[in-house]
Formats: C-alpha cells, sequence, structure tokens
C-alpha cells in the first residue's frame, strides 16, 4: 500500500507503565492479597512474587540473559504464572509451548525459536541440549520479597507466540513491552475494577492468556485458573464460575454461546459476573446470549478484536439492554496508541477494505521469516496519526467515525454467482431457531471441484428428528436465495481449535463426510 485512504481512527496517546513495575507495585503495597489461586494451592501476591524470583534466579545460573528466549511447556496452573513472571524479571523474553501439542510440533517450535532454556516438567516429550530447568515448589517466604528496580525497554520482546501458518508449520511472533505494556495498562483500567476476580481459561500458547495474567496481577485482582476438564463441559463451568466467585470472563463465542444455552435462572442468581470478554471470532448476539445477559443485570459483554501479530486492537462494549443489542455487534474503536486504516476495495467507498493497524499494538514480525514480514508488515506514507509501518491484517472492515464493524476475510471472501454472502448472517438467522445450541456456515468443494453454501448444527439437548427441511424452508423466508445453503448437517457439537474458536476447516471436513454418506446411502450421485 503506498497511498493509504486518510480515513484512520486514533485512540490517542498511550503512556503506560512498564507492567512489571506495576505488578511490583501491588506486591509492595499488598503483599498478602491472594494472586492466583489453581486446584491444589493459593499464593499471595508476596509469595508468587518469591516464586518468580527463584526462577529468575535459576535462569540466571542457567546463563540466560536479558533478550534471550525462554521456552515454558508447562501445564496451566500457579507455577506456569510463576514461570511467566520470572522469565519477564529476568528480561527474557516468554515462548509458551501448549504441553498437549503433537510432540512433533512443538520440537518444530523449541528448534525454530532456538531457546537458551526450557521450562519443563519432568515428563516433557521434546528434546533439547541446552539446561532444562524445573519450576519447583512455591518458596516458604515469611517476609514480603524485595523486588529489584525493572528496566523494561520499550522495544524489548516480551514474549513470542506461535500462531497458524500456511505452510502446515506454526510461524512465531514477537511482542515487546510497547505492545503488551499498553494492552495491559488498558485493560486494568477499562473493566468495572482493576482487581477483578478473573478466570484463566486461555490456553498458555494465546494471547488472551496474558490479557487474563497481567491485566489481572497488574490491576490487584486475583486469578482463578480453571480445571481443564471444564472447557467443554458448561454446565459444570457455570458452577465452578459461581462458587469461584469469578467477577470476569474472557472466552470465544462459541464457549460462550454453549453457556448461554446451559444456563438456568437458579445458575444464574449464584454467578458474581460484571464483565464478559469475547475476542477471536464475530461474536452473534443470539436469543440465547441476550437471555443469558438479561439474567445478570450487572455484567456488561465487550467485544474484543486483535491478532496474534497485534494484540489488542479495539474494543466495543454493548449496550445495558441486551434486547437492543444486533446480531452482529462491532469491534469497536481503537485502544489507545492505536491507529486503524483502511486500503479500500473500491475508491468510490473508502470506508470499506482491508484493515491495516498501526501504533503500539505492532509486534516486531515474524521470527526468522523476513520475506512474510515484509509482505504483511508494510512501509506507508505518514498516516493521519504520523505512524509509517502498519499491519495488514487481511480483515475487511467497516470503518465510521463510531468505530469498526468486522465484514469477512479478505482473503477468503464468500461470493455466490457474483453475490457477496455473509456467512455470519447465515449463522444468525440459523441460531435464532429454537431447537439449534450452536450453529456455522461454511463453502464444501465437491469432487468436481465446485463449492456450495451447506451448514452444521448442533441441536439443544432433548430436540431429535431431522429439523434440516423445516430449517432451510425457515431460511428462504429471511434471507436472499443465494444466502440459503443447500443442506443442514447436524452434529453433536461444533469442532473446535485448541484456543476454543470454530474450527470452520473441521466443519467442512465433517459436512463433506456426512455428504458422501447420504450418497452411499442413496446409491447416486447427487449432493
Amino acid at each position: 500500500m503506498t497511498n493509504p485512504a486518510p480515513l484512520s481512527l486514533w485512540g490517542g496517546p498511550a503512556t503506560p507503565d512498564c507492567f512489571l513495575t506495576t505488578f511490583v507495585r501491588h506486591v509492595d503495597a499488598h503483599p498478602r492479597r491472594t494472586a492466583v489461586v489453581d486446584a491444589d494451592l493459593s499464593c499471595t501476591y508476596g509469595e508468587l512474587a518469591a516464586w518468580a524470583q527463584a526462577v529468575c534466579a535459576d535462569l540466571a545460573a542457567a546463563g540466560v540473559a536479558t533478550g534471550d528466549r525462554v521456552a515454558v511447556t508447562l501445564p496451566r496452573g500457579a507455577g506456569a504464572v510463576a514461570a511467566l513472571l520470572g522469565v519477564m524479571l529476568r528480561g527474557a523474553t516468554y515462548v509458551p509451548l501448549d504441553p498437549e501439542y503433537p510432540v512433533d510440533r512443538l520440537q518444530f517450535m523449541i528448534d525454530d525459536c532456538g531457546p537458551r532454556a526450557v521450562i519443563a516438567t519432568e515428563h516433557t516429550r521434546v528434546r533439547y541440549d541446552g539446561p532444562v530447568l524445573r519450576i519447583g515448589e512455591p518458596p516458604a517466604a515469611t517476609e514480603p520479597p524485595e523486588i529489584p528496580a525493572v528496566t523494561c525497554d520499550p522495544a524489548l520482546p516480551v514474549y513470542v507466540i506461535y500462531t497458524s501458518g500456511s505452510t502446515g508449520w506454526p510461524k512465531g511472533v514477537a511482542l515487546t513491552h510497547r505492545c503488551v505494556d499498553a494492552m495491559v495498562d488498558w485493560q486494568a483500567a477499562h473493566s468495572p475494577r482493576p482487581d477483578l476476580r478473573t478466570a484463566q481459561f486461555a490456553p498458555l500458547n494465546f494471547d488472551v492468556s496474558f490479557q487474563e495474567i497481567l491485566g489481572t496481577l497488574c490491576g490487584g485482582g486475583t486469578l482463578t485458573i480453571m480445571p481443564e476438564a471444564l472447557r467443554r463441559e458448561p454446565a459444570r463451568l457455570l458452577r465452578w464460575l459461581a462458587d469461584q466467585a469469578v467477577e470476569r470472563l474472557f472466552v470465544p463465542f462459541v464457549a460462550l454461546q454453549m453457556l448461554a444455552v446451559t444456563a438456568r435462572p437458579d445458575t444464574l442468581a449464584q454467578l458474581r459476573l460484571v464483565e464478559v470478554n469475547t475476542a477471536g471470532e464475530q461474536v452473534v448476539c443470539s436469543e440465547d446470549i441476550r437471555s443469558l445477559f438479561a439474567g445478570l443485570p450487572g455484567c456488561r459483554l465487550v467485544n474484543h478484536y486483535g491478532q496474534s501479530e497485534s494484540a489488542m486492537v479495539t474494543s466495543h462494549v454493548l449496550d445495558p439492554d441486551p434486547s437492543s443489542w444486533p446480531h452482529l455487534p462491532p469491534i469497536g474503536v481503537p485502544l489507545p496508541g492505536c491507529e486503524l486504516l483502511i486500503d479500500p476495495e473500491d475508491p468510490e467507498t473508502p470506508h470499506i477494505g482491508e484493515l491495516l493497524v498501526a501504533g503500539a499494538p505492532l509486534s516486531d514480525g515474524y521470527l526468522g521469516r523476513p520475506e512474510l514480514t515484509a509482505e504483511r508488515y508494510v512501509t506507508i506514507a505518514p498516516s493521519p496519526a504520523g505512524h509509517t509501518r502498519a499491519f495488514r491484517t487481511g480483515d475487511l472492515v467497516e470503518l465510521t467515525p463510531d468505530g469498526a464493524r468486522f465484514l469477512s476475510r479478505v482473503d477468503n471472501q464468500i461470493k455466490i454467482r457474483g453475490i457477496r454472502v455473509d456467512l455470519l448472517e447465515v449463522d444468525a438467522q440459523l441460531l435464532s431457531d429454537p431447537d439449534i445450541a450452536a450453529a456455522a456456515t461454511a463453502m464444501v468443494p465437491t469432487k468436481s471441484g465446485h463449492a456450495s453454501l451447506r451448514a452444521a448444527v448442533v441441536l439443544r439437548e432433548g430436540r431429535g428428528g431431522p429439523i434440516e427441511a423445516a430449517t432451510l424452508e425457515r431460511l428462504r423466508k429471511v434471507l436472499p436465495e443465494v444466502s440459503v445453503p443447500i443442506s443442514v448437517t447436524e452434529l453433536s457439537e461444533l469442532p473446535r481449535t485448541p484456543s476454543g474458536k470454530i474450527d470452520r476447516a473441521a466443519v467442512v471436513t465433517l459436512i463433506a463426510d456426512d455428504l458422501s454418506s447420504r450418497r452411499r446411502r442413496r446409491g447416486d450421485g447427487r449432493p
């Protein structure tokens, strides 16, 4: 992009403190306040800081210096939080690796990031010739630790996170203090209170985990680690949220929808939630979600938008009255330090086009991938806010003075007979059916190479019998003919990615399998 459109939204300047300085401030002020709770133990701010210092000392003894990378492959828990803080106190770069990943994928990431040391359990499956450290037990601390002053270079990488790659292997993205400090400072200031009791739901190798962990500990709140077994059991998760008196929750849309389907008035009465944040995919304000928040009158829903490459970019707080919510809420306004720019599809509609992000949220680029970095992180003419570097998100958005609205992916726009079809609009109409708990629409290729619009749904518990004919008939009454799926496949659950988003590639595979099964039963080649 050599001539960017002048249309932009600027979140204003960002002057955050270093998140480590803020954390130490809470340690000094409230050393006996509970910082983190998991299934096995509870740590105060003083105890957690002492534990992190012990990790920092072990890293120093292993030769880890400022700017070195440290790979951490630990299950979610208080020990993983101590490891994160210990790496950061050392000035090293934290590289989280999910121990549940296939061993070949873990080995690729270890080899790709070239860590100076690895923190792992005794049962780690990865091969590494350098120092392998154990997290150990929390040290017995009778007095709050004295933590030396922390110097935070805005350009120093805080973490490297791996995101999916077109080659089939993930690519690492390095996020600096400039980005992370701004996000943490905003999160602590943006929530109803900075010291909320927050569930740690996200896998550690997804960027939302940094919002959960650092946004909580730098606000003086308590982080409560969700047991892994509850991730796909919404009824048990709701009970756990009530038992733990959780006030803030971060969840992807599909998990929020299943919580809404499962919630009952007596359950809602026990919840202490004041804020639910959703991100990672477009939220659809289904009747279930409206009913959920109608039963939580003191709780707000916040739609977040960002990428691994640019962390938190925009936010939109929905109105207090759920009945007024649109089906597809906007992604909102930029955070402080962030500028949104549009590369228009058509000069006659300069407010619609690919979204470019500039300013504080930008990462340094892809680890060891200079050509891809140059392709996605582009040099631009000075923007209205004075930026000359931006990240191409690949997302088609509409930009207005009031904020941004997500439309689709630029590289995967759905057009049928030359007409753009909004898959999310189809999803929203499917979810308006009282028999349907979850839905996903996708273009499914055939053996001949053509693709057709298909849908997959999950029925509510106790709702049986084929619904395809009735569902398609209803959709024909509310959607243009081109937007009506050819078929509806019933699934027991929607497949999800490791981060909890709908795995649309897996949905396509399951629909294709269903269509093949139908053809075999009929004994013909019709779809």
